[in-house]
C-alpha cells in the first residue's frame, strides 16, 4: 500500500491544494489535477498512483487546510465559477456563493474530501 502525505500546513488556497498534492503524488512539479473534475479523474488511477488502487491519502494538519478552504476560500472559487460558468448554471452558483458568504454550506474542504471519499472510500487519512 502506498501512502501520499500531503502537507496541510501548505495549503492556504485550492491552488495551494492543487500544487501539494500534484508534489505528494508525483513529486517536485507533479501533476494531479487542477480543477475538482481533473481530481476527480487522478483519483480513478493512472496519474502516479497504483493502477489498482491500493494507496492512501494521509492529509497532515487536516484542520489548518480545513480552515483555509472554508466559507471565505469557497466563496473566492465560486466567485471565479460566476464569472465563467454557463448562464443555465448562474442561478446556483450565485447561490452557493451567497450560502458561503454568509458562512452555510459546504467548503472548498468538504468537496475534496468527499471527491475522495466518492472514489476511493476509506483512502483518506485525517491527522
Amino acid at each position: 500500500m502506498t501512502t501520499y502525505v500531503l502537507a496541510g500546513g501548505l495549503i492556504h488556497t485550492l491552488d495551494d491544494f492543487w500544487r501539494v498534492v500534484g508534489e505528494a503524488v508525483n513529486g517536485p512539479g507533479g501533476y494531479f489535477g487542477k480543477n475538482l473534475d481533473a481530481f476527480n479523474d487522478c483519483l480513478r488511477g493512472g496519474f502516479g498512483t497504483p493502477e489498482d488502487g491500493s494507496f492512501t491519502l494521509e492529509w497532515h494538519d487536516h484542520h489548518r487546510s480545513r480552515q483555509a478552504l472554508g466559507h471565505a476560500e469557497t466563496a473566492r472559487v465560486l466567485e471565479d465559477r460566476l464569472r465563467r460558468c454557463h448562464p443555465t448554471n448562474r442561478e446556483r452558483v450565485a447561490q452557493d456563493l451567497a450560502a458561503a458568504r454568509e458562512g452555510r454550506g459546504p467548503t472548498v474542504f468538504d468537496w475534496l474530501v468527499e471527491i475522495i471519499e466518492h472514489q476511493r472510500p476509506g483512502a483518506l487519512v485525517l491527522r
